[in-house]
């Protein structure tokens, strides 16, 4: 198994939960954490167990997103306007390679990383790099040409796991997505129950 397959096997069996809802998950087989002592771990936790677990939890679901990274999200998230715990999903959101995952470009998030990383992708007409590039609100992100029969493409597209949710335009034809507004914590398909408000609590105690 690679090394990126056992990271995020690892997350799932850690949280108890098949937090991405894929039919692959060992959470479907075995609900005990990960190790020797796994069927026997199963205690009450603190509420900063809670915390710490509901932030694990929300970064993990993203990939490979850093400590420093994601708390500096949850920094941006609390200056600005309104709900800090429906800022921070937002920001999550508008991340490029989320969008690449919510339009079904690609099977998983971490693929979604790799496929930004490698260069296959365009937002408005120009290469951009960066995964965390943060999208506005009718940028348009389309897949370069010569990567569209990518098998990776292909099989995503072709997968009855997941729905493309109405904050997304996806184009089929021209292989493109359009982040049509900022999605709310109740618009966001989430396989599992994530609690923000949690990881505003953890990084505000």
């Amino acid at each position: 198994m690679s090394k990126r397959a056992s990271a995020k096997y690892k997350i799932d069996r850690r949280m108890g939960e098949n937090i991405w809802g894929r039919p692959k998950s060992p959470v479907n087989r075995r609900e005990y954490g990960p190790g020797q002592h796994g069927q026997r771990r199963k205690g009450k936790l603190s509420d900063f167990g809670v915390q710490l677990r509901a932030k694990q939890k929300l970064k993990g679901y993203y990939g490979n997103i850093t400590e420093k990274q994601f708390r500096g999200i949850y920094s941006e998230a609390s200056r600005l306007k309104g709900n800090t715990a429906e800022n921070l999903i937002g920001l999550l959101e508008r991340r490029l390679d989320a969008l690449i995952y919510r339009a079904k470009l690609v099977p998983t998030v971490f693929a979604a990383r790799q496929f930004v990383s490698h260069g296959h992708v365009k937002v408005n007409g120009r290469r951009v790099t960066i995964p965390s590039y943060r999208l506005k609100i009718d940028d348009v992100v389309e897949v370069r040409e010569k990567s569209r029969e990518m098998g990776l493409v292909l099989e995503a597209l072709q997968s009855p796991e997941r729905d493309v949710p109405d904050y997304v335009e996806f184009d089929m034809k021209k292989m493109s997505a359009k982040l049509v507004r900022v999605p709310a914590l109740a618009d966001v398909p989430y396989p599992v129950t994530m609690e923000p408000n949690l990881v505003i609590e953890f990084y505000s105690s």
